[in-house]
């Protein structure tokens, strides 16, 4: 796992930019894919896995960048 704490708060919102960029193009290939008359159930399974884990890592940051404190 990545240590976030090395990181400019501008980096990880670049990242965090970047990331959703990702999931949002994985998600348009699994639509596509999934419209095919015969889709690739094999290659849609590691783009929704692929999808998955930038969605972990989207919310990796997004708690880095605003933790829940608890007053």
């Amino acid at each position: 796992m990545i240590d976030y704490s090395t990181f400019t708060e501008d980096a990880l919102e670049s990242r965090l930019w970047d990331l959703r960029q990702d999931h949002a193009d994985l998600d348009a290939s699994i639509q596509a894919l999934s419209l095919a008359p015969l889709p690739d159930l094999i290659v849609i399974g590691r783009l929704k896995r692929k999808k998955l884990a930038l969605k972990d890592e989207i919310a990796r940051i997004e708690d880095f960048l605003n933790p829940d404190i608890i007053a």
